[in-house]
């Protein structure tokens, strides 16, 4: 028995993540077909979320029942986590009456406790650090549209905030470069920044960032637990907007990529994110489903063996 978690894209190999995009497209390809696949059949999720979502209930809700098992929704209102007991406790009870656990949570530290008390894999489903299902999509988002990611340009417009840390994460395990540019105090974790450092550059300009860029990528300018900033951070991200005139910077088969919900007027124009000839926003976040099913199919499959 192999028990893996998936707690940032560094859990995983490259090899790994291809074969999970692979299934992705091939389990996508099946429902559409309308062919039933439950291989999970009488397996329970069990997912934790201090932190609202649209997105991320619905997809690994809905993932889960497709596979043939169960989800369930816990949220600290409903259960003793909001009460104050113990993670180390929390974990060793619920992964012995489920066989996966999801969180999404605030410190990235609160999920890693939780793993290794944990006697069932578990899935980061988002913290303050990190995004890692959100680029599962992603990625699979570009292979569907234009290949491999191998060897492109990918430019991060916006804060260094946990979508940026796992797009720093992707580059290493795709091997693409990635230019982020953000306004000076709000650079991404810088030790990371350091482990990446061959495939990650930082700039301010965002024209520099999207000149010959093969993905554009943003996200909202304050994340959740961040709204009293708003108005200082619209300030201090005034130029950073992706629209048409930065797209223009970029190839000419670039794509415009966002994980939602998106501010229009804000990160992104609203004309930008309507234009199917470059925003690929519905099939990214179609693809959250389809790739958190290959995410959970994997580790099944490793527990099993």
């Amino acid at each position: 028995m192999a028990l893996r978690h998936f707690l940032t894209l560094q859990d995983i190999s490259a090899a790994e993540l291809n074969a999970i995009i692979e299934r992705a497209i091939a389990l996508k390809k099946s429902w559409r077909s309308g062919e039933i696949i439950e291989p999970l059949k009488n397996k329970v999720l069990g997912m934790i979320f201090e932190k609202s979502s649209t997105r991320t209930r619905v997809s690994f809700e809905a993932g889960m029942t497709q596979l043939g098992g169960a989800a369930l929704f816990l949220s600290p209102k409903d259960t003793q986590l909001g009460r104050g007991e113990p993670i180390e406790d929390s974990a060793r009870v619920l992964s012995r009456m489920v066989d996966m656990i999801m969180i999404r949570t605030f410190e990235h530290e609160k999920i890693e406790r939780f793993a290794r008390y944990s006697s069932v894999p578990v899935i980061n489903a988002l913290t303050d650090s990190f995004h890692p299902c959100q680029l599962l999509a992603d990625i699979q988002t570009y292979v569907e549209h234009r290949g491999s990611p191998k060897g492109k340009k990918v430019a991060w417009i916006g804060d260094g905030n946990n979508m940026c840390h796992s797009y720093m994460n992707a580059a290493a395990l795709c091997g693409f470069e990635l230019v982020i540019a953000c306004p000076e105090g709000y650079d991404p974790d810088a030790a990371l920044m350091q482990k990446h450092k061959q495939y990650v550059t930082l700039v301010r300009n965002p024209q520099d960032a999207a000149r010959d860029a093969d993905w554009l990528v943003t996200d909202v300018w304050a994340s959740m637990g961040q709204e009293e900033e708003q108005k200082a951070r619209e300030a201090s991200f005034a130029g950073y907007q992706v629209n048409h005139e930065l797209m223009s910077l970029a190839k000419s088969d670039a794509v415009f990529m966002h994980c939602l919900p998106a501010h229009r007027g804000e990160e992104v124009s609203a004309e930008l994110l309507e234009d199917n000839q470059y925003s690929v926003v519905w099939d990214e976040a179609e693809n959250r489903l389809h790739a958190q099913k290959a995410l959970m199919l994997f580790l099944a499959e490793e527990l099993a063996n």
